[in-house]
């Protein structure tokens, strides 16, 4: 690496706050310059994180500045992402988009179009390739037919809550149109690493969807089922529900020889909520083993640790060596697509 990467981080709600900044500064490969919000609670908690000369109050003040960073993190809400990803393209920079990719498909395309067209990078933070869980799920399907599985024929996914009342967060309260809705909100992970598993599907023909509204007032699905024919064959079944009181397995893998299962939640969220530094032994661990079952026998099988710091280092080789970039945008480009057909053929 032969230069360090200056970056400002659009937003500091969930995704600033939790993932970014902390994996940003984290690493040595990357200098933290700027963090935007105009949240006077946020800016503090900002400051007295990173320094106060770090915090800038809106993102016109990031573009202002454009010629002291290489890379803008865009973390505000939906809606936001695909015109600020324009800004950052046309200022020069190289960008990360937070999931989802943009609103729209359409939206998608131009922007990789614009990257393209002015020789920069652009990637999606789809850090749930790097849960621990969906690595060791990727690890025993690589194995092939003759490994413990056998030939994979279905892959059940789900991210559930219970929150069977409405919150105050924007995504609870504004239409799919805008961003809103669980499928908009998890889809982008689970169809993500379900294509990154099992390959691309065909949207006219592969995607069934049942997108429901649960929750008194709800003004967009929060009750949503998912399911994807691949062209390999294999069926993913992908679940995402805020009014789950109790959840299914986080992964089942359906296999010839025997299933795997995993349940909870990949620990790494909640460390960076809990300030744990990614550099602690203890970060990315903690996860129960994953079983597999088979008519002969029960064995317990211990998770890979979660490793969400690898996509900025992938990054970084990107960006200062030329290398393959973490995450290609046309993958978070085929998500939307399934996205939008699911809310074409559910109408929610």
């Amino acid at each position: 690496m032969d230069r360090v990467v200056r970056t400002a981080v659009v937003g500091y709600g969930t995704g600033g706050r939790v993932f970014h900044a902390p994996l940003i500064a984290a690493d040595p490969r990357y200098e933290l310059r700027m963090v935007a919000t105009s949240n006077g609670e946020r800016a503090a908690d900002a400051a007295a994180r990173y320094g106060d000369g770090v915090v800038v109050s809106g993102v016109d003040d990031v573009f202002a500045r454009a010629s002291e960073l290489d890379l803008v993190v865009i973390t505000s809400p939906n809606d936001t992402h695909g015109p600020l990803a324009h800004r950052a393209l046309e200022a020069g920079l190289d960008v990360v988009v937070d999931k989802p990719f943009a609103l729209s498909a359409a939206e998608a395309r131009e922007v990789i179009a614009h990257a393209e067209a002015v020789g920069r990078r652009v990637t999606v933070f789809q850090n749930r390739r790097w849960d621990g869980d969906f690595l060791t799920v990727e690890r025993l399907i690589g194995q092939g037919a003759d490994g413990a599985l056998g030939e994979v024929r279905q892959f059940e996914s789900a991210f559930e809550w219970w929150k069977p009342e409405i919150g105050t967060k924007w995504k609870e309260v504004v239409t799919p149109g805008e961003g809103g809705g669980i499928l908009f909100d998890l889809g982008p992970h689970l169809i993500d690493q379900a294509i990154r598993l099992f390959g691309p599907v065909d949207v006219a023909t592969g995607v069934h969807a049942e997108l429901d509204r649960r929750r008194p007032g709800s003004v967009t699905d929060d009750d949503s089922f998912v399911t994807l024919r691949h062209d390999n064959g294999v069926r993913s079944r992908l679940w995402f529900s805020a009014v789950s009181p109790w959840n299914r397995p986080r992964f089942r893998v359906v296999g010839s020889h025997a299933v795997f299962e995993t349940e909870g939640l990949d620990p790494q969220e909640a460390q960076l909520k809990a300030d744990l530094p990614v550099d602690d032994p203890e970060f990315g661990h903690g996860h129960p083993d994953g079983l597999l079952r088979s008519p002969e026998s029960t064995s317990a099988v211990s998770l890979a640790p979660g490793a969400y710091p690898e996509f900025y280092r992938l990054l970084a080789e990107a960006l200062t060596s030329g290398g393959p970039l973490p995450v290609d945008p046309r993958d978070s480009l085929l998500v939307l697509e399934i996205i939008e057909k699911a809310h074409e053929i559910s109408h929610a």
